[in-house]
Formats: structure tokens, sequence, C-alpha cells
């Protein structure tokens, strides 16, 4: 069995019209025979996060959902919770603070059921906070701007569900350019994925990523960079130069392992892409 699929949303995904993000959810996680957990332990919102996702799920057409709140350590470490990931072919973790989720379920026997769900060929989804903890290494918090700075951004343990990136959310509404870019000054071995509101990549077992959505996922990639971040001190800007930086909106493909665009859609195949072809 190989893994499955993995969805870093950018949040504020369409939750009414044409859902084109949650939609691709549920078709990967088998429609209508679906099994989705939706773990909502990032929101302060609580159940109330659950389920509002648990309804919209329903409405597009899922039988069975369970929203799972682990609040705590301990609940996140009780068999209950576990069993109740077992036999999900759909995981969802809601927006909320990224290092409540992480800091809650690391480590924990239902962080480790959503890893077996995930090898066993399930499709995780996180939005927002929830996109930002599948990696290894996951943001924690950090200051918006364009310029990347020292200390900028701090780095917790991520879920590790998608390894060797580094994933930001809101990006382009938030303006955290600056962020991503010192973090992976920092950490060139890791890619830097840029998730735009309303806006997703769909990562397959190939480590092909594929964008989908209203804007676009900007990928950094630092392993050819040059920078000064070990010797910078404070809040002062870090020099990095060489990045190799992809914009892509929806329709195009990137493969993560070879760090590399892959052959894109033709125009006509995008959204108003006759009329963008003609103009």
């Amino acid at each position: 069995m190989s893994d499955g699929t993995v969805i870093v949303i950018g949040g504020a995904e369409d939750k009414i019209r044409d859902r084109i993000i949650l939609n691709r959810f549920v078709t990967l996680a088998g429609g209508e025979d679906s099994v989705v957990v939706v773990v909502s332990t990032a929101s302060s919102l609580g159940h109330e996060a659950g389920e509002r996702y648990g309804q919209i799920f329903s409405e597009l057409g899922v039988r069975t959902i369970r929203p799972l709140h682990a609040m705590t350590r301990a609940q996140a470490n009780d068999e209950t919770y576990a069993r109740a990931v077992r036999n999900a072919t759909g995981i969802f973790l809601t927006g909320g603070n990224q290092l409540r989720l992480s800091s809650t379920l690391g480590g924990t026997r239902l962080a480790e059921a959503i890893l077996a769900r995930f090898r066993h060929g399930a499709v995780i989804a996180g939005t927002s906070a929830g996109a930002s903890a599948m990696s290894s290494h996951m943001i924690a918090f950090g200051a918006s701007g364009a310029t990347p700075k020292h200390r900028m951004a701090a780095i917790a343990a991520g879920l590790g569900v998608l390894p060797g990136v580094i994933v930001d959310q809101h990006f382009q509404q938030r303006n955290r350019l600056g962020r991503l870019l010192s973090l992976i000054a920092q950490n060139p071995s890791l890619l830097g994925l840029g998730v735009d509101e309303d806006t997703a990549g769909v990562v397959g077992p190939d480590q092909v990523l594929e964008v989908i959505g209203r804007g676009s996922v900007t990928v950094i990639d630092g392993a050819a960079a040059e920078t000064n971040a070990w010797e910078v001190n404070g809040h002062r800007p870090v020099m990095i130069s060489g990045v190799v930086l992809h914009s892509l909106p929806t329709g195009y493909r990137f493969d993560l392992r070879r760090r590399r665009r892959v052959a894109g859609p033709s125009l006509k195949s995008l959204p108003g892409g006759e009329a963008a072809a003609s103009n």
C-alpha cells in the first residue's frame, strides 16, 4: 500500500459556492463511501469548527463524518480517539493555532493513527494552521513583511506527513514572503511552499504537487543559494542570493522530489484560458 495524498490549503477556502478544494478532498477520500474525520484541535471554536466542516462534507455527499476535538495530550493519547481514525479514508485538520495542534498531538496515539492511515492511502488535508502542521518542520509563528530578517519566525516540529518542505499559509494576503525566505536561508535543504488563501497544493504519492483554487502556490528553492543567515544578529535583514522562485497558479504542477516544474497545461485547459490566449 502506498502513501496517500496530502492537501495543504492556504486558508479561507470557498465553503459556499464551487467548493473546488473541499470537493477534491471528498473525491480523493472516496465520495459518498468515504469515512471522514475532522480534527479541530487547532481551533479556538472547538466543536463548532468540527461541526461546521462536518455539515459541509455532508452536503458534499459524505455519509460517515466524525468530528474529533482532542484538546489535551491525555485525550490525544486516549485509545478512543485513536480508534476513531483507524478506518478513515479522509482526515481534515481545521485552522486555528498550529502550535496548539502540534503540541497537543505530537507524539501521541492519535498522531500515530493519522500517520498510519496516510501510509495506507488515506487523504490528509489541512487548512491554514492545519496546512502548516503537515510538514516535519513547521512555522510556529512569525512576523509579516517582504524582507527576510533574522528571528522573523520560529520553527517547531510538525506532524511529518509531508517531509522535506516547510509550509506557510495566507501567503499573499498576509505578506509572508520575508519569513519564508528567512527560514529557507537557515534551512536550505527544505523547499518553501507559500500557499495563498482559497488555494491548495495537492501532493500525490509521486510527490508531484498540483495547484488548485483561486490563487497561487509560491515555491522557494534555496538549494543553490548563498546567505549570511549564520552571522546575522538581532532582527536585522538577512542576505539570501540565488534562490529559485516559482509562482504557480491553478493547473500547474511541481515535482517536490526533483525540485522542478512539471510541464504545465495549455492555456485552454485553465479557467478563462481561451479568452486569456486571445487578449
